[in-house]
This record gives structure tokens, C-alpha cells and sequence, in this order.
């Protein structure tokens, strides 16, 4: 038996550590996943306004824009029973849902395509072939000879001036990769094209948040006044603050450019990311057959149609999926002291009532205590701590978040655009439905919900100018902003359908000021390490089975890690009051 480590697991968000035994034929047999980034948000939050909460917890991740802060103040909106305007909660829909939109694109371009796209073969295309290809999956305008012919230029100058880049270090020449020239050329020129795309898109973000990364929220609904008198000095405030003239108001200009945008994302998922991501899959159609382990799903479901406290309103239904039975949605609360829980047995944490115990959020714990091995060192000792990452749980289950398990939620509460949609893609593909349990599966997932959601854009976009044009321009609702009016003591959790799963800020409010808070993000419920009685969690068990081609260049190992599209970056180097650094993690 060997060993093969990944550190760092590159093209993801933050720091992960990959270590796989292999026996004598090169077959992972088991798999340990590390997260060597501590988690601290929820200690720098504590004693701090509720109020302000989201500016501090949105800055855990610098890819996830949005997704945090919009967690947190829901949180707080739950704890208070705090509702929001209408315009408000289509608003959030909208820029949740163009950070889907964006965030799945730019990872398959420029985090995972490269795990099944051979960079350097392109050089060797047609470009008039890779015309041809590219007009018999897609009407996309950008598929002419000369296009594809410019886009093998620059790659060509690129390779003869030494400046790949982030191509540099690929496993170009990997057995592994099936792609004709001509498809790898496609891909690449698309990559690229994504480069240029992700700039117009965010712009959504930016009329409604103020700028992105990192738009700004507030507990209540949303910032952005909305005005249709550019020349009018405003309306004034009452419960509800209404649309003004001022400078940061969103005008029918912005709201024009936003139908813009909307019509550029959709655009390019149907004609660009969705016919690649089922072209490229038609070859590595034995992907999926592995890769997908637990079984288990769970979903906390988003984007409401009415209030967040409705769930039968979700476009994105709630719920937990054991074993692959599609039959039976188990229900889930996220209140309840049973059903979510962190267990820190592998983890380098430790809990006042022992290791072994689990605690729901709100009892929440981030007590730190690294007793791992003394760096630099070879190997991580699984039958001990491992990780600065927790191991949630659903009643004791290990389950996978994201693109997947929304997809396969969807599928099993009859959603019948998703199932439309999913049989299409698998009709294609000529594989059954049992293939979207895979690592090739995962990745299709991600384009089909992103299809999915890109279509429910227009309609609510069509509620918001709706609501506009009967002169509703309320956007935040003030009756609950002063903490006079707060009870002595509250508790809230504030969800999300974050692209990369499940996402949950549970805080307490005590006096007036955060007494707790608990982030448990979706990498977390992916990422996260064994539990005490030794269970994997999703991406440790998803690695099972796989046969290393090569374990110089364990490509199976990132094309499965990557199809969860990994995000670390919920966390902080670990330094000593003194700032002095305690772990370093050194490529192996």
C-alpha cells in the first residue's frame, strides 16, 4: 500500500490537502481530505452589532461574493421575525442567482475544463473542423474558421514566448485525455471567451449591491433605492425607505441594463457552457460509473416566491435524499437540535463536552487546538485530528451539498423542467439516470441548474418592473432596525443555496450584541474529515475506487475533487497573538 498526497489541490478557493492510499494495482482504497486553513469569522463576530454582521462574514470568501452576507442578514431577519419588501426579496433572487450563474461558468472554464481539455493538443487542430464541431452543437455567433484560427494563434505565441501561465503546469499528454484537437480548441477559445463574458455579467451585482466582489446588504431588505423621477428629490422615508434620486439610486437605466445582462447570461449558458459541457462529457462517458460515494443528499432549498419563512415556495425544494432513493424526501429543520450537527473527533478543535459530541449551531464551539504533526511532515496521521475542517452531519448521516443533490432534489419532487431538462441531457449522452450519481454526473448537474435557474431570471425580473410600474418602489423596511425594539434574547439561522451547496450562519443575539455565531459552509459538509464512528465525508468517499493512472500525475484524483468545486477559503492562516505563524503547508 502507498500513499499518494496533493498539496495544495490547485484551481480551487483556499487551501486543501488530498491524501489517498492506493494498493498494489494503483485503486484508491481509502482517501483523507485536510483543510489546513483555520475557520475565525465567528470569533471576530462575536460582541458585535447584528446589525453589521454581514460586512465581516461576506468577507469569508473572496469568490462567493455575495452568498454570506446574504446568509447573515437572514439570519438576523430570522432571529428578530424580521420581514422585507417584496422588491427586496426578488432583488436578493436576482443577484443569488446571477452569482450562480457566473460562478458555474467561471468554474468549469477556468477551475475543471482543464481537467478533461489537453491545452497544448489544440495546437495540433483545424480550425475549419473546429468550425464545423462547433456549429453542430451550438448557433453560438463566435464559431467561424478565422475565430477558432485566431484563438490557436494566441495560444501558439503563448507557448513559443514561455507564457502559459496557469496552463503551464497542466498534465498535457495524460493517457486520460480523450478530446480531439478540434474539441480542445473549441474549449480553450471558450475559456477565454468565458474571461470576457464575467466581466459584463457581475455589472448586475454592482446596480444592485453597489460593486461586487462583496455587495452590500442590510438586515431589513436591500440598500438600493429605486427611482423612475431621476429629476424628482425623492420621497422620503416612513416604515419603509422608498426609491430616491439620489446618486446610488437604481434608475430605468440600471434596471435596462440589467434586463441587458440577464439576456447576455442566458445566452451564453445555451449557446456556449451547456452544449461544451455536454459535447466534452460525450467522451468520458466511463466517468460516469465513479466518483460519487455517499449517496446522500441534503438541501436546505432557496429562492422564494413568497416569504423566506415559506418553503413550499422554494424554486429549490428542502429537503434530505438518502441512499439514492429518489422516492422519499426526508424533511429538515434547521432549528431542530437533533438533525444538524459539527463533530470534531478528526478535526483540530476541541468542545468543552468532549470531542465525540455533537453540537447544533446555535451551541455552537470554535475552540481551537492544533495537535497535529510538527511541520514540515510527510504524511497526516486519519486514525487522529486532520483537519481544521468540522464534520457536519444531518441525524448522524454523512451527506454531499450542491449542484447534485439540488438537481437530484428537484428531480425527486417532480420539478418537471428539471426532469424535462435531465432527460435530455441524458438521452444525448445515452446513459441512465443513475449516471448523474457520478463525478461526470456532478459537473452536468452544474450546468443543468444552471440552465434552470437562468431561465427564472426574466420572470422575476418582469415581478420587479411589475411591481415598479404600480408604484410600489419599497425596498427596506426600517420597523425593526433600532434594538429598542429587540427582544432581551434572540436566535435565528439565515440559508442560502450557495453554487457550492448548503449554506447556514446561525447567531444568537443576546442584549442587543452577537453572544454566538456559527457558519457551517457548504465545502464543510463536502470537505469535511471522518466523525467519531469513522464515517468519510463526501469528498473523501467519492475518491473510493478510483484506479491512478499515474500517481506522479493523480489527474483522477482532481478531475473528482474539482467536480465539487471546492471553496477552503471560509478560514485564516493560524497565527499566535503574536502573529507568529504556527503551521506551514509546503507542496509535497
Amino acid at each position: 500500500m502507498s500513499r499518494i498526497i496533493v498539496d495544495p489541490v490547485t484551481r480551487i478557493e483556499g487551501h486543501l490537502r488530498i491524501e489517498a492510499e492506493t494498493s498494489a494495482d494503483g485503486t484508491i482504497t481509502e482517501a483523507y481530505s485536510a483543510g489546513t486553513m483555520v475557520r475565525g469569522l465567528e470569533l471576530i463576530l462575536k460582541g458585535r452589532d447584528p446589525r453589521e454582521a454581514w460586512a465581516f462574514a461576506q468577507r469569508i470568501c473572496g469568490v462567493c461574493t455575495l452568498v454570506h452576507g446574504m446568509a447573515s442578514v437572514r439570519a438576523v431577519e430570522n432571529a428578530l421575525h424580521y420581514p422585507i419588501p417584496a422588491n427586496a426579496r426578488i432583488i436578493r433572487n436576482l443577484m443569488g442567482v446571477a452569482q450562480f450563474v457566473h460562478d458555474h461558468v467561471m468554474h468549469f472554464y477556468h477551475l475543471h475544463a482543464l481537467d478533461w481539455v489537453d491545452v497544448i493538443s489544440a495546437l495540433k487542430a483545424d480550425p475549419k473542423k473546429t468550425s464545423e464541431l462547433a456549429q453542430s452543437i451550438s448557433r453560438y455567433a463566435k464559431s467561424s474558421p478565422g475565430y477558432f484560427a485566431d484563438t490557436q494563434k494566441k495560444l501558439k505565441d503563448f507557448v513559443e514566448r514561455g507564457q502559459l501561465g496557469l496552463f503551464r503546469n497542466g498534465y498535457w499528454g495524460h493517457p486520460s485525455y480523450k478530446l480531439p484537437p478540434e474539441a480542445n480548441l473549441m474549449a480553450v477559445a471558450h475559456y477565454l471567451e468565458a474571461l470576457s463574458w464575467q466581466r459584463d455579467v457581475v455589472k448586475l451585482h454592482a446596480i444592485f449591491g453597489g460593486k461586487n466582489p462583496h455587495p452590500n446588504f442590510t438586515v431589513g431588505g436591500m440598500p438600493c433605492a429605486i427611482s423612475v423621477h431621476p429629476d424628482h428629490p425623492g420621497h422620503g422615508r416612513g416604515p419603509h425607505f422608498r426609491g430616491g434620486a439620489g446618486a446610488t439610486a437604481v434608475d430605468l437605466a440600471g434596471l435596462q441594463l440589467v434586463k441587458s445582462v440577464i439576456d447576455q447570461m442566458r445566452e451564453f449558458v445555451d449557446q456556449v457552457y451547456l452544449p461544451d459541457v455536454l459535447a466534452i462529457a460525450g467522451f468520458y462517458k466511463d466517468w460516469a460509473k465513479q466518483g460519487e460515494g455517499l449517496g446522500n443528499f441534503l438541501t436546505y432549498g432557496d429562492f422564494p416566491e413568497k416569504d423566506i419563512g415559506d418553503a413550499a415556495s422554494f424554486l429549490v425544494p428542502r429537503g434530505v435524499i438518502l441512499n439514492r432513493d429518489l422516492s422519499r424526501v426526508h424533511e429538515l429543520d434547521l432549528d431542530a437540535p437533533d438533525q444538524i450537527q459539527e463533530f470534531v473527533p478528526h478535526s483540530w478543535y476541541e468542545y468543552e463536552s468532549g470531542k465525540d459530541r455533537g453540537l447544533h449551531p446555535y451551541d455552537g464551539e470554535t475552540k481551537l487546538k492544533y495537535t497535529g504533526p510538527k511541520p514540515p511532515y510527510r504524511e497526516l496521521n486519519p486514525m487522529e485530528a486532520y483537519s481544521w475542517m468540522k464534520s457536519p452531519r444531518w441525524r448522524g448521516h454523512a451527506v454531499e451539498v450542491g449542484p447534485l443533490a439540488r438537481v437530484a432534489m428537484l428531480y425527486a419532487k417532480g420539478h418537471a423542467p428539471t426532469r424535462e431538462l435531465a432527460g435530455q441531457a441524458l438521452k444525448q449522452l445515452d446513459l441512465p439516470v443513475e449516471a448523474l450519481f457520478s463525478t461526470l454526473g456532478r459537473t452536468a448537474a452544474r450546468a443543468l441548474e444552471t440552465k434552470l435557474l437562468a431561465d427564472a431570471l426574466p420572470g422575476w425580473y418582469d415581478q420587479l418592473m411589475g411591481n415598479i410600474r404600480a408604484g410600489d418602489l419599497d425596498t427596506f423596511n426600517a420597523a425593526l432596525w433600532e434594538p429598542s425594539s429587540w427582544p432581551k434574547e434572540a436566535k435565528g439561522v439565515g440559508f442560502m443555496e450557495a453554487p457550492r451547496g448548503a449554506l447556514g450562519h446561525w447567531v444568537v443575539i443576546r442584549d442587543g450584541v452577537i453572544a454566538n455565531y456559527q457558519a457551517v459552509v457548504p465545502s464543510t459538509w463536502n470537505a469535511g474529515p471522518r466523525d467519531a464512528q469513522g464515517n468519510a465525508g463526501a469528498y473523501e468517499a467519492a475518491l473510493r475506487g478510483h484506479a491512478i493512472h499515474d500517481p506522479k500525475q493523480p489527474i483522477e484524483i482532481l478531475r473528482t475533487i474539482h467536480s465539487f468545486d471546492p471553496c477552503i477559503a471560509c478560514a485564516v492562516h493560524l497565527l499566535t497573538p503574536e502573529g507568529e505563524e504556527l503551521t506551514r503547508v509546503e507542496v509535497v
